[in-house]
């Protein structure tokens, strides 16, 4: 793998752009790694690798990143750090590599998901390398994918859309699935900056690309007709379309898989408050009621957050009917996550 100076510069100039707080809890500690040696590494350690790094991604759908990341950073910790020591033929030494860049980057996901801005850039660096050494182009890309749309996130709209640039090129040979997931975000970062043609352009080409992709579904990095729908929605809302958005956003749910409640909830709350910005406010009751069915069993920083926007976009209509309900729901529902 050969990525080009540019590549590495987008990521360096994007690191420069956040204060990044000190990385003390995992990452220091899975350098100093404590646990107990691993002589040596075969097929079987790389496959219990990606075995455990897909049983955190169907936890972290069904359940969120509070409960998901401590287990990746506690494998990391315990038992991927000793792996990546460990003597092991070239080939077995690179899948292992690979391997530790996949679960790295998800836990870099979840940190940013989680609103752990500086960590989850510090993890995203680290699958960086880990794919570099890999010689893994796929998961490189995905990792700056990821960093992009964590710039997005921060309405760094020109970083998001170099960074989602940067992916794209790092990923030549790329399928079709993993294109529409590069193309996918490179819409929503040209959106972003206000380039309407260029969005449009991305959106065509991730809806052609996905036309072709196979139904498999990947734990890690996947993409999907409801990720689609959520980029259109994504950059409809940032061009100033929000007829557009609340449609794509509705199109999202309706065709996201049952196991993605985290997915889910997110998405059901941006879409009850731009219901609301339209003026309907029954329409974003029903939704927020949605929301509070897949709220309830999860445990996420982000979910949370939007917990709070739903309290107080809700109380100023606190006398209409329906609001109200909704609201006495959510004290019922922000009580007993309290008390378990």
């Amino acid at each position: 793998m050969d990525p080009s100076r540019r590549k590495f510069l987008a990521t360096t100039l994007y690191s420069a752009a956040l204060p990044i707080p000190a990385f003390h809890e995992v990452a220091d500690r899975a350098e100093k790694q404590t646990g107990a040696p691993t002589a040596r590494v075969g097929k079987g350690h790389v496959a219990t690798v990606r075995g455990v790094t897909d049983s955190i991604a169907d936890i972290l759908d069904e359940h969120g990143g509070a409960i998901a990341r401590p287990m990746a950073a506690s494998f990391i910790v315990n038992t991927l750090g000793p792996y990546l020591r460990a003597d092991a033929s070239g080939a077995v030494k690179r899948d292992m590599l690979s391997a530790a860049s996949d679960l790295v980057y998800l836990t870099g996901w979840m940190a940013m998901y989680e609103k752990e801005h500086g960590r989850a850039q510090q993890w995203y660096h680290r699958a960086l390398t880990l794919a570099r050494d890999a010689d893994d182009h796929v998961t490189y890309c995905r990792t700056l994918r990821g960093m992009a749309l964590q710039a997005a996130n921060l309405k760094l709209g020109r970083r998001a859309l170099d960074l989602a640039d940067s992916a794209a090129q790092a990923a030549p040979r790329s399928g079709p699935r993993l294109r529409a997931f590069l193309t996918g975000q490179q819409a929503h970062g040209a959106a972003l900056v206000g380039d309407r043609r260029q969005a449009f352009t991305r959106l065509a080409e991730t809806e052609a690309a996905l036309s072709r992709a196979d139904d498999r579904r990947d734990a890690i990095g996947g993409y999907d007709l409801a990720a689609y729908y959520f980029h259109v929605s994504s950059v409809t809302y940032a061009l100033g379309d929000l007829p557009a958005s609340i449609k794509a956003m509705q199109d999202s749910n309706r065709v996201r898989p049952p196991m993605e409640k985290q997915g889910r909830a997110h998405a059901s709350a941006l879409l009850a408050q731009r219901r609301l910005e339209a003026g309907h406010l029954e329409a974003s009751c029903a939704t927020w009621e949605s929301f509070l069915d897949d709220y309830e069993n999860l445990s996420s920083a982000r979910a949370d957050e939007h917990f709070t926007t739903l309290r107080a976009t809700l109380r100023p209509y606190r006398d209409h009917r329906t609001a109200r309900s909704v609201l006495i729901r959510a004290g019922e529902v922000g009580r007993r996550k309290v008390t378990v």
